[in-house]
């Protein structure tokens, strides 16, 4: 394995192992700050060491394993511990010997590291801001950069916004536990909307070279299947489930063999994982089951995919309740980004001339002047109605704007698309 290999294997492994290491730790240090000082620690290791032994064959235990000992090396150290840093040093030490295999303490349900974790980077402590910035970075193993653009706001903002979270943690000596009763139910808006991010930046990366990240995908569901079981009773709960559940059941026909993403309404559906589905639907039903208030932001997005879900052929698909769940979405939630779904869902109901009026009225008001699907979207109406040359320009602009590379890639091809179309044959 070449240097290259190598570097990008460890990428690879920290992008997925890092949530799981940064929780155990601040399992054992209670410090969300130190643990991911730790967790870094570890990785400089790996940088280190990878190159000349190789990659491990377990690399996530071997991480896990360097981060423990300079846990434990950082107290032996520290001259100005009291003794109950001393008695934590050892009682790590138990517990290394009590669970030797990480991987193994990680498969307890309502006590798992990283759904503490999530509860304490959503503490009230935290400005909402901060609390999904910090969870996206500890858990969803983001850069300031992805989650800056999953925001829309500026990278140094969601920089400051990381670091005030852990130092008021810190100061506050958050527990390191799931909260439970009134208090679970006061902090559960701000994880769902954690819990999702995480899930979206593994549905349709915002950077990088894949358009997948079935990992993030993977662990967002097992944090909403689990917080389901810790709140029964709580609709948007299930609704997210549901949401995600149908959302990732499209998972391995939203690219070809080669990775390049394939639009919905050009997926084969015979692809389409039907036990998510059914999982999918099963949740939606529970989230309706408890009565009218089941009308939340995710319960809607759940309609939403369930449509989808439900239709043999994208020619089968409902849009016209698609259009109006979006309007009740937008009541309750308002965005921008729901407007432009909203747009894409006029245009298939009532054609692409009533889709691009909604979307220039979205390019007046300025709100998605960076957002590429805005462009994207109306490349893809101007191309509808024949506007070519209009059309291409959308493509190239949104490609510029994007930072995902299969994304890219998609959006050049179908600016180019534009141009051969418009390109007269030799025949003619």
């Amino acid at each position: 394995m070449t240097s290259t290999d190598t570097q990008r294997a460890i990428d690879a492994v920290w992008r997925i192992e890092s949530p799981r290491i940064i929780a155990g730790l601040a399992r054992m240090v209670r410090d969300v700050g130190i643990a991911e000082d730790l967790a870094q620690d570890a990785l400089v290791a790996a940088l280190e060491q990878w190159p000349q032994s190789g990659v491990p064959d377990n690399p996530g235990a071997w991480l896990m394993a360097a981060a423990k000992h300079r846990a434990i090396d950082h107290f032996r150290r520290n001259a100005r511990l009291e003794r109950k840093h001393e008695e934590l040093g050892r009682e790590m030490e138990e517990k290394e010997m009590a669970v030797p295999d990480f991987a193994a303490a990680l498969d307890d349900n309502v006590g798992d590291d990283l759904l503490r974790l999530v509860f304490i980077s959503c503490h009230p402590v935290l400005p909402s801001e901060g609390r999904v910035a910090l969870t996206l970075r500890l858990l969803g193993g983001l850069t300031t950069e992805e989650i800056a653009r999953a925001f829309l706001v500026p990278e140094p903002t969601v920089a400051q916004r990381i670091v005030r979270a852990k130092r008021t943690l810190a100061e506050k000596h958050v527990p390191f536990e799931v909260p439970r009763g009134e208090e679970l139910a006061a902090r559960l808006s701000s994880v769902l909307a954690v819990i999702y991010l995480i899930f979206n930046e593994g549905y349709a990366a915002t950077a990088g070279d894949d358009w997948l990240r079935p990992a993030l995908c993977e662990d967002a569901l097992r944090l909403g299947r689990i917080l389901a079981e810790l709140a029964p009773q709580e609709p948007e709960v299930h609704g997210l489930v549901a949401l995600m559940e149908i959302q990732a059941s499209r998972a391995r026909a939203r690219v070809d063999e080669s990775g390049a993403p394939i639009l919905l309404l050009e997926q084969n559906r015979a692809g389409w994982d039907q036990l998510l589905i059914r999982r999918g639907l099963a949740a939606l039903a529970q989230a309706r089951s408890l009565g009218p208030v089941a009308q939340g932001s995710y319960v809607l997005q759940a309609e939403i995919a369930a449509c989808h879900a439900r239709a043999r052929t994208a020619e089968e698909t409902d849009w016209p309740r698609i259009v109006t769940l979006y309007e009740a979405l937008s009541q309750i939630a308002p965005s921008p980004v729901i407007d432009l779904n909203r747009a894409v869902a006029v245009s298939m109901a009532f054609g692409p001339a009533a889709g691009l009026e909604a979307v220039d009225a979205l390019t007046a008001e300025g709100a998605l002047e960076n957002y590429h699907l805005l462009p994207s979207v109306r490349g893809d109406l101007l191309k509808k109605l024949g506007r070519l040359e209009e059309a291409r320009a959308e493509f190239e602009r949104a490609a510029a704007l994007t930072r995902n590379a299969r994304e890219r890639q998609l959006l050049l091809g179908r600016a180019g698309a534009c141009v051969a179309d418009a390109t007269p044959s030799d025949s003619e």
